[in-house]
């Protein structure tokens, strides 16, 4: 069973910067797809960032140039760098690793974005 752990959330101004950890259990962060979602109150789960196993990464339109995602397979953590926050950024969000034959997800950590 994969546990994926989100830490670094919290409460930062517009314009301000985060940086999000996803400690994986177990050896799976080089070897699966692992992504960031958000989700708002009220809105669905978006995708914010992916990285795929060969190193290729996605990000969503609303946060290309100011999100960053990033691994480190030695230490089975996953990051997002927030910059330039905005108060559209508040959501709670969470860490997934896709297999693609199965997908697990963390507990999710709250970014609050005060304007």
């Amino acid at each position: 069973q994969v546990q994926l752990v989100e830490s670094g959330g919290g409460l930062v101004q517009s314009g301000g910067s985060l940086r999000l950890s996803c400690a994986a259990s177990g050896s799976i962060v080089s070897s699966v797809t692992m992504g960031w979602y958000r989700q708002a109150p009220r809105k669905q789960r978006e995708l914010v960032a992916s990285i795929t196993r060969g190193g290729n990464t996605n990000y969503g339109d609303s946060v290309k140039g100011r999100f960053t995602i990033s691994r480190d397979n030695a230490k089975n953590t996953v990051y997002l760098q927030m910059n330039s926050l905005k108060a559209e950024d508040t959501a709670v969000y969470y860490c997934n690793a896709d297999s693609g034959l199965f997908a697990a997800w963390g507990q999710g950590t709250q970014v609050t974005v005060s304007s």
